[in-house]
């Protein structure tokens, strides 16, 4: 027996891609890979494959963790959906750690977000409170700080498209959207890696770009001009607020404009190549493959 790796969150979309990683990979058996959920059912296609499938419950970790994490050399924590303003994710993910560190796990890494320690993003003190736990459990550990996923776009250009209108308070900010598989690849390739030393890399795409870059880029896909309407934060909450977005939702995507404005989002990086071996892919081919996905 191998190197034991677990993923957990191995029935959501970006842990699925890991595992698949890993077992593309032919360096680690299908034995040796653990995909760890609440809902093991989903990942009866996985076990059908090799891989152990193992309960994992953030929210129930006497239950669950110490039984998961038992024997298991490398720990891929996936930063949970928990976005309520009781604290819960990093509630989740301390529990996380402290069952990690119990059951003698030997390296953990983590998905966190870009530039954790000055972020405007709302749940940003989320990941940094992560990063703090993680370095003092004393595990060595890899932090992945992922940027943005290209397939965040999805969610505002239908709406962009339909209207012909992009309202933003992002100003010239840019950022340097990456595939969600890019970065599975790249997780993959640091769970791969991991040993004795501790390292945080930055995932991001190739390049950096304006949402009026963006516009132009999907304007060229689609043959539908999209303009550009730049507000300031106050504006934009109100429209959200027109357009039925609920309201506790509405600062974090303000935060996410504000964010990209003050260029904390705009850092751009190798460590993708490193990790995976191949460049991620570009933000126009992505679109340009994935039109059906937002209302091209």
């Amino acid at each position: 027996m191998g190197k034991t790796i677990l993923v957990t969150g191995a029935s959501g979309q970006f842990g699925r891609l890991v595992i698949e990683n890993l077992l593309a990979s032919g360096k680690v058996d299908a034995s040796d890979i653990i995909a760890g959920s609440r809902h093991t059912a989903k990942l009866a296609d996985l076990a059908a494959r090799g891989v152990q499938t193992r309960t994992v419950d953030f929210d129930a970790p006497a239950e669950t963790l110490s039984a998961a994490f038992a024997g298991v050399d490398t720990l891929l924590i996936i930063s949970t959906d928990a976005l309520d303003a009781n604290g819960t994710r990093l509630k989740q993910h301390k529990a996380a750690i402290a069952a990690a560190k119990a059951a003698g796990v030997g390296h953990i890494a983590y998905t966190s977000m870009p530039n954790a320690e000055t972020s405007l993003v709302t749940f940003a003190p989320d990941h940094l409170g992560t990063e703090a736990a993680i370095k003092e459990s004393g595990i060595p550990h890899t932090i992945l700080r992922n940027s943005w996923y290209v397939e965040n776009l999805f969610l505002s250009l239908p709406a962009a498209l339909a209207s012909g209108t992009w309202y933003t308070s992002a100003g010239e900010g840019k950022t340097p959207y990456i595939a969600r598989a890019d970065l599975a690849a790249a997780a993959a390739g640091a769970l791969l890696i991991a040993g004795a030393e501790s390292r945080t890399y930055t995932l991001t795409g190739d390049k950096a770009y304006t949402n009026r870059e963006i516009a132009a880029l999907v304007t060229a896909i689609t043959g539908k001009p999209i303009a550009v309407v730049d507000l300031d934060d106050d504006s934009l909450a109100a429209g959200l607020s027109h357009a039925g977005v609920p309201e506790a939702f509405i600062p974090t995507f303000v935060s996410f404009d504000r964010n990209t404005r003050e260029k904390l989002f705009d850092i751009v990086t190798d460590d993708v190549r490193t990790l995976s071996g191949r460049a991620p892919q570009s933000l126009e081919r992505v679109l340009e493959a994935s039109k059906a996905a937002f209302g091209a």
